[in-house]
Protein backbone atom coordinates (compact mmCIF):
# COMPACT_ATOMS: atom_id res chain seq x y z
CA UNK A 1 0.00 0.00 0.00
CA UNK A 2 1.43 3.37 -0.99
CA UNK A 3 2.15 6.23 1.37
CA UNK A 4 -0.50 8.23 -0.51
CA UNK A 5 -3.06 5.58 0.41
CA UNK A 6 -1.93 5.17 4.01
CA UNK A 7 -2.13 8.90 4.76
CA UNK A 8 -5.91 9.33 4.28
CA UNK A 9 -6.56 6.07 6.11
CA UNK A 10 -4.72 7.51 9.10
CA UNK A 11 -7.02 10.52 8.90
CA UNK A 12 -10.01 8.19 8.94
CA UNK A 13 -8.69 6.42 12.01
CA UNK A 14 -8.05 9.69 13.82
CA UNK A 15 -11.51 11.06 13.06
CA UNK A 16 -13.18 7.78 14.00
CA UNK A 17 -11.29 7.84 17.28
CA UNK A 18 -12.40 11.40 17.95
CA UNK A 19 -16.03 10.44 17.40
CA UNK A 20 -15.66 7.44 19.68
CA UNK A 21 -14.11 9.49 22.45
CA UNK A 22 -16.73 12.19 22.07
CA UNK A 23 -19.44 9.58 22.36
CA UNK A 24 -18.15 8.37 25.71
CA UNK A 25 -19.53 11.31 27.62
CA UNK A 26 -21.89 9.23 29.72
CA UNK A 27 -24.73 11.55 30.62
CA UNK A 28 -23.58 14.33 28.32
CA UNK A 29 -26.16 15.80 25.97
CA UNK A 30 -23.90 17.38 23.35
CA UNK A 31 -20.34 17.83 22.15
CA UNK A 32 -19.85 21.08 24.05
CA UNK A 33 -19.89 22.99 20.77
CA UNK A 34 -21.79 26.20 20.19
CA UNK A 35 -22.07 26.63 16.43
CA UNK A 36 -25.42 28.43 16.32
CA UNK A 37 -26.76 31.30 18.43
CA UNK A 38 -30.02 31.33 20.33
CA UNK A 39 -31.13 34.25 18.17
CA UNK A 40 -30.58 32.19 15.03
CA UNK A 41 -32.48 29.28 16.52
CA UNK A 42 -35.35 31.55 17.55
CA UNK A 43 -35.60 32.86 13.99
CA UNK A 44 -35.58 29.32 12.62
CA UNK A 45 -38.19 28.27 15.14
CA UNK A 46 -40.48 31.10 14.15
CA UNK A 47 -40.04 30.26 10.47
CA UNK A 48 -40.90 26.61 11.12
CA UNK A 49 -43.91 27.70 13.15
CA UNK A 50 -45.23 29.87 10.36
CA UNK A 51 -44.85 27.03 7.88
CA UNK A 52 -46.69 24.69 10.21
CA UNK A 53 -49.47 27.18 10.89
CA UNK A 54 -49.94 27.76 7.16
CA UNK A 55 -50.19 24.05 6.35
CA UNK A 56 -51.85 22.46 9.41
CA UNK A 57 -55.36 23.14 10.58
CA UNK A 58 -55.91 24.26 14.17
CA UNK A 59 -58.07 22.05 16.33
CA UNK A 60 -61.80 22.59 16.34
CA UNK A 61 -61.94 21.33 19.93
CA UNK A 62 -62.12 24.36 22.20
CA UNK A 63 -61.54 22.22 25.29
CA UNK A 64 -58.24 20.92 23.94
CA UNK A 65 -57.06 24.46 23.16
CA UNK A 66 -58.08 25.79 26.57
CA UNK A 67 -56.40 22.92 28.43
CA UNK A 68 -53.17 23.33 26.47
CA UNK A 69 -53.08 27.06 27.15
CA UNK A 70 -53.79 26.70 30.88
CA UNK A 71 -51.29 23.90 31.41
CA UNK A 72 -48.60 25.69 29.41
CA UNK A 73 -49.14 28.91 31.34
CA UNK A 74 -48.72 27.22 34.72
CA UNK A 75 -45.61 25.37 33.60
CA UNK A 76 -43.98 28.46 32.10
CA UNK A 77 -44.64 30.43 35.28
CA UNK A 78 -43.16 27.60 37.36
CA UNK A 79 -40.06 27.77 35.15
CA UNK A 80 -39.76 31.52 35.75
CA UNK A 81 -40.80 32.42 32.20
CA UNK A 82 -43.31 35.00 30.99
CA UNK A 83 -46.23 32.93 29.75
CA UNK A 84 -47.65 35.96 27.98
CA UNK A 85 -44.73 35.90 25.53
CA UNK A 86 -45.50 32.35 24.35
CA UNK A 87 -47.96 31.22 21.69
CA UNK A 88 -49.75 27.92 22.28
CA UNK A 89 -51.74 26.10 19.63
CA UNK A 90 -53.39 22.70 19.31
CA UNK A 91 -53.26 21.26 15.80
CA UNK A 92 -55.39 18.70 14.07
CA UNK A 93 -53.64 15.36 13.77
CA UNK A 94 -53.56 11.88 15.22
CA UNK A 95 -49.94 12.14 16.40
CA UNK A 96 -49.53 11.67 20.14
CA UNK A 97 -47.01 14.48 20.22
CA UNK A 98 -46.19 18.01 21.31
CA UNK A 99 -43.24 20.35 20.84
CA UNK A 100 -41.81 23.66 22.02
CA UNK A 101 -39.87 25.56 19.37
CA UNK A 102 -37.17 28.16 19.96
CA UNK A 103 -38.98 31.43 19.48
CA UNK A 104 -41.53 30.77 22.25
CA UNK A 105 -43.96 28.53 20.41
CA UNK A 106 -45.74 25.48 21.86
CA UNK A 107 -47.64 23.07 19.66
CA UNK A 108 -49.79 20.10 20.67
CA UNK A 109 -51.44 17.56 18.39
CA UNK A 110 -54.95 16.32 19.07
CA UNK A 111 -53.74 12.73 19.21
CA UNK A 112 -51.91 13.40 22.47
CA UNK A 113 -55.19 13.83 24.30
CA UNK A 114 -55.97 10.14 23.75
CA UNK A 115 -53.15 9.29 26.15
CA UNK A 116 -53.01 12.37 28.39
CA UNK A 117 -56.10 11.51 30.39
CA UNK A 118 -55.92 14.57 32.65
CA UNK A 119 -54.15 17.92 32.87
CA UNK A 120 -51.29 16.53 34.97
CA UNK A 121 -50.47 13.98 32.26
CA UNK A 122 -50.67 16.72 29.65
CA UNK A 123 -48.29 18.77 31.83
CA UNK A 124 -45.80 15.88 31.80
CA UNK A 125 -45.50 16.15 28.02
CA UNK A 126 -45.59 19.93 27.66
CA UNK A 127 -43.18 20.35 30.60
CA UNK A 128 -40.79 17.94 28.91
CA UNK A 129 -40.90 20.02 25.70
CA UNK A 130 -40.38 23.30 27.53
CA UNK A 131 -37.41 21.69 29.28
CA UNK A 132 -35.73 21.09 25.91
CA UNK A 133 -35.77 24.87 25.43
CA UNK A 134 -34.52 25.61 28.95
CA UNK A 135 -31.59 23.23 28.50
CA UNK A 136 -30.72 24.58 25.00
CA UNK A 137 -31.04 21.12 23.49
CA UNK A 138 -31.92 22.48 20.07
CA UNK A 139 -28.58 24.30 19.89
CA UNK A 140 -26.76 21.16 21.02
CA UNK A 141 -28.47 19.01 18.41
CA UNK A 142 -27.83 21.44 15.58
CA UNK A 143 -24.18 21.88 16.59
CA UNK A 144 -23.64 18.13 16.90
CA UNK A 145 -25.24 17.51 13.51
CA UNK A 146 -23.13 20.23 11.88
CA UNK A 147 -19.93 18.87 13.41
CA UNK A 148 -20.73 15.30 12.41
CA UNK A 149 -21.53 16.22 8.81
CA UNK A 150 -18.36 18.30 8.56
CA UNK A 151 -16.28 15.41 9.89
CA UNK A 152 -17.74 12.93 7.40
CA UNK A 153 -17.13 15.42 4.56
CA UNK A 154 -13.48 15.84 5.52
CA UNK A 155 -12.99 12.07 5.56
CA UNK A 156 -14.61 11.68 2.15
CA UNK A 157 -12.35 14.33 0.67
CA UNK A 158 -9.23 12.76 2.19
CA UNK A 159 -10.11 9.30 0.93
CA UNK A 160 -10.87 10.58 -2.54
CA UNK A 161 -7.59 12.50 -2.71
CA UNK A 162 -5.70 9.37 -1.74
CA UNK A 163 -7.35 7.24 -4.40
CA UNK A 164 -8.65 4.73 -1.83
CA UNK A 165 -11.01 2.20 -3.45
CA UNK A 166 -14.58 2.48 -2.19
CA UNK A 167 -13.96 5.90 -0.63
CA UNK A 168 -17.60 6.98 -0.98
CA UNK A 169 -18.83 3.83 0.76
CA UNK A 170 -16.31 4.24 3.60
CA UNK A 171 -17.29 7.88 4.13
CA UNK A 172 -20.97 6.89 4.13
CA UNK A 173 -20.24 4.18 6.70
CA UNK A 174 -18.47 6.69 8.92
CA UNK A 175 -21.51 8.94 8.67
CA UNK A 176 -23.67 6.02 9.77
CA UNK A 177 -21.31 5.36 12.66
CA UNK A 178 -21.57 8.97 13.78
CA UNK A 179 -25.35 8.84 13.51
CA UNK A 180 -25.85 5.69 15.58
CA UNK A 181 -22.84 6.02 17.84
CA UNK A 182 -22.90 9.70 18.64
CA UNK A 183 -25.92 11.74 17.62
CA UNK A 184 -28.69 9.38 18.71
CA UNK A 185 -27.21 8.57 22.14
CA UNK A 186 -26.91 12.28 22.85
CA UNK A 187 -30.50 12.70 21.80
CA UNK A 188 -31.57 9.98 24.21
CA UNK A 189 -29.63 11.71 26.98
CA UNK A 190 -31.34 14.97 26.08
CA UNK A 191 -34.70 13.24 26.30
CA UNK A 192 -33.94 11.86 29.76
CA UNK A 193 -32.66 15.25 30.91
CA UNK A 194 -35.85 16.88 29.64
CA UNK A 195 -37.86 14.24 31.52
CA UNK A 196 -36.02 15.17 34.71
CA UNK A 197 -36.37 18.94 34.29
CA UNK A 198 -39.98 18.61 33.14
CA UNK A 199 -40.88 16.42 36.10
CA UNK A 200 -39.63 19.02 38.57
CA UNK A 201 -41.35 21.76 36.60
CA UNK A 202 -44.75 20.07 36.66
CA UNK A 203 -44.40 19.38 40.38
CA UNK A 204 -43.61 23.04 41.11
CA UNK A 205 -46.58 24.02 38.94
CA UNK A 206 -48.87 21.96 41.19
CA UNK A 207 -49.33 18.92 38.97
CA UNK A 208 -48.89 15.52 40.61
CA UNK A 209 -45.56 14.23 39.24
CA UNK A 210 -46.74 10.62 39.63
CA UNK A 211 -49.01 11.24 36.66
CA UNK A 212 -45.90 11.33 34.43
CA UNK A 213 -45.44 7.62 35.12
CA UNK A 214 -49.13 7.01 34.47
CA UNK A 215 -48.82 8.83 31.13
CA UNK A 216 -46.06 6.51 29.96
CA UNK A 217 -48.16 3.56 31.00
CA UNK A 218 -50.86 4.93 28.70
CA UNK A 219 -48.30 5.38 25.93
CA UNK A 220 -47.68 1.64 25.87
CA UNK A 221 -50.99 1.44 24.05
CA UNK A 222 -49.55 3.35 21.09
CA UNK A 223 -47.85 0.27 19.64
CA UNK A 224 -44.37 -1.15 19.37
CA UNK A 225 -41.23 0.91 19.86
CA UNK A 226 -38.16 0.90 17.60
CA UNK A 227 -35.02 -0.64 19.14
CA UNK A 228 -33.58 1.80 21.65
CA UNK A 229 -30.20 1.98 19.86
CA UNK A 230 -31.96 3.14 16.66
CA UNK A 231 -34.24 5.64 18.37
CA UNK A 232 -33.80 9.26 19.33
CA UNK A 233 -36.03 8.52 22.30
CA UNK A 234 -35.32 6.23 25.24
CA UNK A 235 -37.41 3.11 25.72
CA UNK A 236 -40.56 3.46 27.81
CA UNK A 237 -39.10 1.22 30.52
CA UNK A 238 -36.01 3.43 30.73
CA UNK A 239 -38.12 6.55 31.07
CA UNK A 240 -40.41 5.07 33.70
CA UNK A 241 -37.40 3.77 35.63
CA UNK A 242 -35.79 7.20 35.72
CA UNK A 243 -39.05 8.93 36.65
CA UNK A 244 -39.54 6.54 39.55
CA UNK A 245 -36.00 7.17 40.78
CA UNK A 246 -36.62 10.93 40.64
CA UNK A 247 -40.07 10.74 42.21
CA UNK A 248 -39.03 11.27 45.88
CA UNK A 249 -37.28 14.50 44.90
CA UNK A 250 -40.22 15.64 42.77
CA UNK A 251 -42.73 14.95 45.54
CA UNK A 252 -40.76 17.22 47.85
CA UNK A 253 -41.42 20.22 45.59
CA UNK A 254 -44.97 19.17 44.66
CA UNK A 255 -47.44 21.78 45.87
CA UNK A 256 -51.03 20.83 44.93
CA UNK A 257 -53.20 23.72 43.75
Amino acid sequence: MSNETIRPLRIVAILAGCLTLAGCGGGATGLGLNLVSQEQLADLGKQDWQRLVSTTRPTGNASYQRRAEEVSSRLLQAAGLDAGQWEVRVFEGDEANAFALPGQKIGVYEGLFRYAKNDAQLAAVIGHEIAHNLEAHAAERVSTQMASEAGAGIVGAALGAGGVPGSEQIAAALGTGAQYGLILPYSRNQELEADRVGLMMMARAGYDPREAVALWGNMRQSGTEPPVFLSTHPGIDDRIGQLNRLMPEALKVYAPK
